[in-house]
């Protein structure tokens, strides 16, 4: 897909997340933002995925390993008709298949996922199945910076690695701030890229909003024949909104009617940019 679709597509994800969080007066915004152009080049342009069948077995795999961010995923889904925008509007509503953390029974979500650290865990398990079954299937992880603050990441860096992995490719959204405020201040994490290289994975470091480095990490993942590998993205946590963006309080608080219209306004204008 061209790279001028791909951010027409964005946009529209963007304000998707804006409308659903504004219509449930709840949920995360910063961390779905900052992860727009991750998520949406690798469904529009890398992953083996038929939205008219979502549990072919030929399909490569997403896991959302940070579930708050399910907006992002839900929007994405709705974009590739797998979800009506009507049922967007629902979101966190009771009854509703689109909870605050993806729950498998929705089309197009592999596994249930809201604690974190558990993402790579699964993938990895996947990924050596398919490796076994020598089929051609990928699995993708996408994860938060903070989440590499768990133990769990590691040893499934580990063993990912030991088993050779090369069918697995972490994304890991690095946009600094956790719920509680910057990264390196609650427990630093970085240099995380050089932490994956030492447990020895290939690692490609990127600017996760800059469509042609994202396009391209995909690219080198796939052409791994070895390792594992880790796209390390950095990103902006609330980006396309100006009064959210590297501000820890917009992790997990809804904007108001009028902010919402705001956020609209300055989405259509930095699309006509």
């Amino acid at each position: 897909m061209e790279k001028s679709d791909l951010k027409i597509i964005s946009a529209a994800v963007r304000k998707d997340i804006i409308k659903m969080l504004g219509t449930a007066g709840s949920g995360h915004p910063g961390g779905s933002l900052s992860s727009v152009e991750l998520v949406t080049a690798l469904y529009f342009g890398h992953m083996k995925y038929n939205p008219r069948n979502t549990n072919d077995p030929d399909r490569d795999y997403f896991i959302l390993s940070k579930g708050h961010a399910c907006p992002v995923l839900y929007a994405v889904l709705s974009q590739m008709e797998c979800i009506t925008g009507d049922e967007l509007c629902t979101l966190r509503k009771a009854g509703s298949r689109l909870q605050g953390h993806p729950s498998k029974g929705l089309p197009g979500i592999e596994i249930s996922t809201g604690s974190l650290g558990y993402g790579l865990s699964i993938g990895a398990g996947i990924a050596a199945g398919i490796k076994q079954l020598k089929k051609a299937n990928r699995v993708y992880v996408l994860m938060g910076d903070g989440e590499q603050q768990e133990g769990s990441i590691w040893e499934a860096a580990m063993a990912a690695a030991h088993y050779k992995l090369n069918n697995l490719c972490a994304i890991v959204d690095d946009n600094g701030l956790q719920i509680d405020g910057p990264t390196e201040k609650i427990m630093n994490v970085e240099p995380i890229g050089d932490k994956y290289r030492a447990f020895g994975w290939n690692v490609v470091e990127i600017d996760g909003h800059n469509l042609d480095e994202v396009n391209g990490a995909y690219e080198k993942a796939k052409k791994e024949l070895h390792k594992p590998t880790a796209i390390i993205a950095k990103t902006v946590k609330g980006k396309g909104v100006s009064f959210m963006e590297n501000l820890a309080e917009w992790h997990g608080k809804a904007p108001s009617k009028e902010l919402v219209e705001k956020a609209m306004e300055e989405i259509d204008a930095a699309l006509k940019d």
